[in-house]
């Protein structure tokens, strides 16, 4: 560990807490809205978020109609901060129903495999929304036109005859990431390039190439912008 780190841990120690979840949930909205996978869903920081959501929205609530313009102004500056995690909250739930949307099949298999694993890849109420989600559209292509073929065409995650039937993102997608930690020599795969990532740098790369050095997906040595 460099003197960089150890000041970034220093500075990071004086941050509260708030502060620093509200720049790790901007972290995770950006990184959402940018892969082109949807990346785990980071239930302590969600917990604490919606938590505090919640206590915002009580004390507003008691605090509404008193007269005091102290307690207004504070009221005024509580609303504001309210609306901002509010809206980052929003833009990232909506940014991973639209893949769940997309992709429901890839993200369930996906998520059935992370089950062991210490960060599942969706939370509760989205995996009870991707199956709701895909009984209704099962249902509704079962009734439209599936049920006129035979039985063995119409299972919608079929495989056979080296053909997937499920959708998945495109993981060559070019992203913009930036270097948090020295990587060192990367390769794309069916490329010869190669290049090194240094703390600092910022590069345009394919996604398959980096996403497991990306927050959200594994050591966190890279973010997405």
């Amino acid at each position: 560990m460099d003197i960089d780190d150890l000041l970034a841990e220093v500075a990071v120690d004086s941050v509260p807490r708030e502060l620093r979840d509200l720049q790790e949930l901007t972290r995770c909205w950006v990184a959402e809205r940018v892969a082109p996978e949807i990346l785990p869903w980071p239930s302590e920081l969600m917990d604490r978020v919606l938590d505090r959501i919640r206590r915002q929205i009580e004390l507003v609530e008691d605090q509404t109609g008193d007269m005091n313009p102290k307690t207004n102004f504070k009221l005024i500056i509580i609303q504001t901060e309210l609306e901002r995690f509010k809206f980052l909250v929003r833009s990232f739930l909506r940014a991973r129903l639209n893949k769940i949307d997309q992709h429901p099949l890839h993200i369930q298999s996906l998520h059935d495999a992370s089950l062991d694993m210490l960060q599942p890849l969706l939370s509760h109420s989205e995996y009870q929304y991707l199956t709701s989600h895909q009984s209704l559209l099962a249902a509704h292509y079962s009734t439209s036109f599936l049920g006129q073929f035979p039985a063995s065409l119409q299972r919608l995650d079929d495989i056979t005859g080296g053909i997937s039937m499920i959708d998945k993102p495109d993981e060559d997608k070019a992203v913009f990431v930036r270097v948090l930690r020295d990587i060192g020599d990367i390769a794309v795969e069916g490329t010869d390039r190669r290049f090194n990532m240094k703390r600092g740098d910022v590069w345009v790369v394919r996604w398959s190439a980096v996403k497991k050095w990306a927050i959200g997906t594994g050591t966190g040595d890279l973010e997405l912008i």
